[in-house]
Order: structure tokens, then C-alpha cells, then sequence
């Protein structure tokens, strides 16, 4: 289980550094270097991760970027949430909870 604590915050460290790069598209330094660091912090946790479990296991719960992507995209950057973006974020929870109740039944 703590590897996929790991994972997800992983995955959160990641989404936002790269909200931060969207942030500094406008020119502004000071949010790229930032979204560097996360990015960084992110890439440092899932390696960290992974001595806990399964690649197969743990690599997919990345996928819980695409899901905060979306609600940072329309929280932050006010971006349109369609029936199709949300659909697809409830499949990719379906899977995300599928493959960690498979993990911990183990």
C-alpha cells in the first residue's frame, strides 16, 4: 500500500508541476523553475515507489494525473468539462480502484 501512496503522490507532483509550466507560458520564470522542481519531486517519489510493488501494478495509478489534469484544468485554468472528459476520468477511477483492490487482496 505504500507503494501506491507513492504513485499517487507522484502522480499530484507532476500534474502540478506541469500546471506550473502552463502558468509560465506567458514568459514568467519563476513558475517554470517551479514546475522543474515538482516535476523532479515527482520522478524522485516514483522511483521510490517502485521498491514497494508491481510495476504492473504501480505505474498505471499514474493515470490519476489524467484526472487531476482535469480538475486543475478547470479549476485554475477555467477549461470546459464535457460529458466525454468526465466520463473518461470515471473510467480511468473504475480501472485505478480494480487494479489497487487487486493489490491489497493480495
Amino acid at each position: 500500500m505504500r507503494g501506491v501512496a507513492l504513485m499517487l503522490l507522484s502522480s499530484l507532483s507532476t500534474c502540478l508541476g506541469q500546471m506550473l509550466w502552463k502558468l509560465s507560458a506567458g514568459g514568467v520564470l519563476l513558475p517554470l523553475i517551479g514546475g522543474f522542481a515538482l516535476y523532479a519531486v515527482g520522478a524522485l517519489l516514483m522511483i521510490i515507489a517502485l521498491r514497494y510493488g508491481e510495476l504492473s501494478v504501480l505505474h498505471p495509478i499514474l493515470g490519476a494525473g489524467y484526472v487531476l489534469s482535469l480538475f486543475i484544468g478547470s479549476a485554475v485554468f477555467r477549461e470546459s468539462l464535457s460529458a466525454s472528459k468526465v466520463l473518461g476520468v470515471m473510467v480511468i477511477i473504475a480501472g485505478l480502484v480494480l487494479i489497487v483492490r487487486g493489490e491489497v487482496k493480495k
